[in-house]
């Protein structure tokens, strides 16, 4: 009869930590909202983003962190800048578009197709990463942040930060590096 209690205690320990999670979740969520706006600049848009976030929470297996409200709020973040990536690889291939259009570069349908997909594969390659990977090379790449700044905000040494940085700059060297299309035949290759 021991091993219904043995079954019992994970179910219990996991209707606890949903439980906690939900709590601590509805009790940071205005500060979400609040931070993801901030960054993004639309209250609609933060509050679809920290929705995004209690989903991705939700249905991955819990998450054991001691202080659950500062990992909620750094993820809110996080997400903010992930989306601010997204539209910024928006617009640039919206001006590569325009540009195309203007009659700026050779091939241009065939350019274009490339630029789009070479982004969609490195947004694919940092979607990959590892969360702290990604973090510390969106706060490089994005928002300018030195090496030194990242490693104090988050409690890891230069060394590591570059590590990781390395580990993504691999990553979206490797995602373009694959043949995107099959070769179209003498003097079109990509680069």
């Amino acid at each position: 009869m021991s091993e219904p209690s043995h079954i019992a205690e994970p179910e219990a320990d996991s209707a606890n930590g949903r439980a906690r999670f939900l709590q601590v979740f509805l009790a940071q969520r205005a500060r979400m909202e609040a931070l993801v706006s901030r960054r993004v600049g639309c209250r609609a848009t933060a509050s679809d983003l920290v929705q995004e976030l209690f989903l991705r929470f939700w249905r991955r297996p819990e998450v054991k962190v001691e202080a659950l409200d500062t990992y909620l709020l750094r993820c809110a973040g996080n997400l903010a800048i992930d989306h601010l990536r997204s539209e910024g690889s928006r617009e640039r291939l919206a001006e590569a578009s325009m540009s195309i259009e203007d009659g700026e570069a050779a091939g241009a349908p065939e350019h274009a197709l490339e630029v789009d997909h070479d982004l969609q594969r490195i947004e694919a390659a940092l979607r990959a990463l590892p969360e702290r990977t990604r973090q510390i090379f969106l706060l490089n790449r994005v928002h300018g942040c030195k090496y030194a700044e990242i490693a104090k905000a988050m409690q890891l040494s230069q060394s590591a930060v570059e590590k990781h940085m390395m580990r993504a700059l691999e990553a979206c060297k490797a995602s373009v590096a694959e043949p995107a299309m099959p070769a179209r035949g003498p003097g079109s290759a990509r680069r």
